[in-house]
């Protein structure tokens, strides 16, 4: 290649180590620095560019004090061999001295390269093992006849900047990142410095060789399938929601670098850090991914994008899951198992910030019904004794429990609600054709989030649409355009047949990956049942925040009751209702509301109760009516124990367990069964439910005959018998100063007016957490009291092979007992 001849001329490679080389054909972005003591000492700063790494000798070396200019005197293209070349050029031959490859790792232009050169302003980032950060390389204006073409090289000042007060790198990190040596030691031809070895070293596992370790090893991806494959062949981990990193160890230090290689290190406080100093090794590339858990243990984008923009960093933990380099070897050839099983070793701790993700061996449809059931993201299958392949692959297959993937932002809709927010995003994704529109997403930013997006996206808009085809009127109504450069994660409930996103949540931005290399994975089945008719009622303000926490939308919860509306139906149609009305969402003001009111909306009814005079309760005979609900910012709905058909005999008991301060929940879970034990020997079948708030509430179906006078007598004579049988457990009576430490058993739930929450009632709590049905095998200390959200319901809804509670009303039975004998 003609760029290599002025190299090449300056030569005789009979004599001198360098090597020939020839210009890459594929394209990177390597960067090296290399200490080389000639005539005088300097530091060759050299960026992989079209092949080839451009160079320039630095004369005082790379300073990290932000604005402080260092000469770069632009010398002659090198090959990308040279970028390992350690060792002694012998007197006489060009640059005759010591050269020592004193840093490298992965550069990221910030603007058009060509341009850059030609202009003479080059912005770019690095992540070395010992430079990272922002950079500048500018051009000096020639200076008479100088035929030097000169550089400034200038730190970016941000966090990886030091103060003139600071140590200098180049004293404090001097020696070589390839062999660990000093100068002096490669000029005496002394040996590199040797690796600490440990009993049970890699040299032990069949497929780990002896190398150097790279500065940044590109990942390896899962495909996207349906379900896990099956056989002994694989092995199956949790798939967690949060951000893939390659841990970097090596001389004490840690870098965290994305799946493109950038730096982010300084983004997650110092726990994680530390654990993976603290590691007993010498050095290591480790795959993981960082993660923020909810309260119930599962991992959250949404919260992981909130930590990292409030600055807050005690929550992150780091699962390990791969181990690509350790100690001096290479293990990507080694097979998954024996790489898992060293990882094990060295991460044996199953709490803290670094956490080992270990294997499940059981059938692959067992481990994703599990995980889908506790609304986690999915699995992640892997072949046991494959090697590490960077890049996408088969031999590792992701199956999701719900839809989701990034899509590219191509637009917003300003909000109805606040100037200074978006109130939706146009999406999109890359096809042949270029950027296809799919849809938007009108929830899952919480208020501070939609200012934060409208802030971005402002600045970003353009005069004209970014998608390839024309959208339809109805689709660019109110659409500010902008430049495609931001990626959005969403989740949704299926695509329909023309190519939208249907029921959309936006989860996120991810900046760790390009916007041009979105593209739609694949069609997803549609995960959830279609509602029984076309929404008719029309939602003012749809872009109304109701759970500002997390992010849901009046939309957002009409989407939900869409997702729900077979399964929660037989609870809340044709029987009078009390609601909890936040009109101003949940951090607002609340009320609860029993008697129909003026203006409740269509499909909102007014109840005639034969035993009262005057005012009318409310009621929804269909789908249309739990619209009118969501319209009316009803965050909770709350039944009454009988039907409007059979006011005065119900069709069902509810016992509330509500734990007093204290209580564990797995006391509370041995009082459901106990419950439970109780309802069955007086002839009743029992399901239960989580309450969505601190307890469980244990149901029995009955066939409409005793009327609440002996339903509440029974209820309450098995609260008392259990408190009096297990007084240090258990109270009957709502005093709360007799709770502490105790369960109260609830009955009064069971008497005429009153009411209890709705099964696939939301609840006017933190987090939008879903009054969720559960089959007794499923309750357990892994599900928590708030464990399901609207957010996450409806995907554990689709991934169940029955409904928890299919057959209520089949196994109602009559209540024929006397109180005294559940005693």
């Amino acid at each position: 290649m003609a760029t290599l001849q002025t190299y090449r001329k300056k030569r005789d490679f009979r004599i001198t180590a360098e090597p020939r080389g020839a210009a890459a054909a594929a394209a990177g972005h390597l960067f090296v620095v290399q200490k080389h003591a000639a005539r005088r000492l300097h530091y060759d700063f050299r960026l992989e560019v079209d092949g080839v790494l451009k160079s320039w000798a630095v004369t005082k070396g790379p300073s990290l004090v932000p604005g402080e200019k260092r000469l770069a005197v632009h010398v002659e293209d090198h090959p990308l061999e040279y970028g390992d070349f350690e060792g002694t050029i012998p007197k006489g031959q060009y640059g005759g001295g010591t050269v020592e490859l004193w840093d490298r790792g992965i550069w990221t232009p910030l603007h058009d390269v060509a341009a850059g050169l030609a202009k003479g302003h080059l912005d770019f980032e690095l992540q070395g093992e010992k430079l990272h950060g922002r950079w500048h390389l500018v051009r000096m204006a020639a200076r008479g006849r100088e035929k030097r073409d000169n550089w400034l090289l200038i730190k970016g000042d941000d966090a990886a900047a030091r103060t003139e007060a600071d140590p200098d790198i180049l004293d404090e990190r001097p020696d070589s990142v390839k062999t660990g040596r000093s100068l002096d030691d490669i000029a005496a031809g002394r040996p590199p410095v040797p690796r600490r070895s440990t009993p049970a070293g890699p040299d032990r596992i069949k497929g780990a060789v002896p190398a150097p370790m790279p500065a940044f090893v590109e990942p390896e991806l899962a495909t996207l399938a349906p379900r896990p494959p099956g056989g002994r062949r694989w092995i199956h981990e949790i798939k967690f929601d949060g951000y893939r990193l390659l841990a970097r160890v090596a001389e004490g230090q840690v870098r965290l670098l994305t799946r493109g290689g950038l730096d982010w290190t300084a983004r997650f406080g110092p726990q994680v850090i530390d654990r993976l100093s603290a590691l007993p090794l010498d050095d290591a590339l480790i795959d993981g991914e960082m993660v923020v858990e909810s309260a119930n243990g599962v991992s959250d984008f949404s919260a992981l994008q909130a930590d990292l923009s409030s600055g807050r960093t005690d929550r992150f933990v780091f699962y390990v899951f791969d181990l690509l380099h350790w100690n001096g070897q290479d293990l990507r050839g080694a097979p998954l198992t024996a790489r898992k099983e060293i990882l094990r070793t060295l991460v044996p701790a199953q709490d803290g910030p670094l956490r080992f993700s270990d294997q499940f061996d059981q059938a692959g449809d067992l481990v994703f019904h599990h995980a889908c059931r506790l609304s986690l993201e999915g699995v992640v299958s892997k072949l046991r004794d494959a090697p590490y392949r960077s890049g996408r692959g088969r031999e590792w297959v992701k199956s999701k429990c719900s839809a989701r993937q990034e899509f590219v932002i191509g637009g917003y809709v300003p909000s109805t609600v606040s100037k200074t927010a978006i109130g939706s995003l146009v999406l999109g994704v890359y096809d042949g054709d270029g950027l296809c529109h799919v849809g938007r997403v009108g929830t899952g930013f919480s208020a501070a989030l939609a200012r934060e997006l409208f802030r971005r996206l402002d600045p970003m808009g353009v005069g004209a649409s970014p998608f390839a085809g024309a959208l339809t009127a109805d689709e660019a109504r109110g659409v500010r355009y902008v430049r495609p450069e931001l990626v959005a994660e969403i989740e949704f409930r299926a695509w329909t047949a023309d190519g939208h996103l249907r029921h959309a949540s936006f989860r996120g931005l991810r900046d760790d990956k390009p916007a041009t290399q979105i593209v739609r994975e694949v069609e997803t089945p549609q995960a959830a049942p279609t509602p029984p008719q076309r929404r008719i009622v029309t939602l003012t303000h749809p872009d109304r925040l109701y759970w500002p926490d997390a992010g849901v939308t009046k939309e957002g919860l009409a989407d939900y009751y869409a997702d729900v509306w077979r399964y929660i139906a037989p609870f809340i149609v044709d029987r009078p209702l009390a609601l909890l009305r936040c009109p101003d969402g949940m951090t607002g003001q609340h009320f609860f509301q029993k008697n129909f009111w003026k203006g409740a909306g269509p499909g909102v009814v007014a109840l005639d109760d034969p035993a009262a005079e005057g005012g009318k309760l409310i009621g929804i005979r269909d789908f249309e009516g739990l619209m009118g609900l969501v319209q009316a910012a009803t965050l909770e709905i709350h039944p009454w124990g009988a039907s409007c058909r059979d006011w005065e005999r119900p069709d069902m008991i509810v016992m509330d367990l509500d734990p007093g301060e204290g209580v564990p929940w797995t006391a509370v879970i041995d009082a459901a069964h106990e419950v439970r034990q109780r309802l069955e020997a007086a002839g009743l079948s029992a399901f239960v439910k989580l309450s969505g708030g601190k307890g469980l509430h244990v149901a029995s179906p009955l066939v409409p005959g005793a009327d609440w006078r002996a339903v509440k007598a029974f209820t309450q004579g098995l609260a008392r018998a259990m408190a009096s049988d297990s007084p240090d457990c258990y109270v009957a009576t709502i005093t709360k100063a007799r709770r502490q430490g105790r369960i109260l058993v609830d009955y009064l739930r069971n008497q005429r007016g009153a009411t209890a929450v709705a099964p696939y009632s939301t609840r006017a709590r933190p987090g939008a957490p879903v009054s969720m049905p559960l089959a007794w095998d499923e309750l357990g200390p892994e599900v928590g009291p708030a464990h399901f959200t609207l957010a996450t319901a409806p995907a554990r809804l689709a991934a169940l092979d029955a409904d928890p509670w299919e057959g209520f009303r089949k196994a109602a039975r009559p209540l024929e007992v006397a109180p005294h004998d559940v005693a």
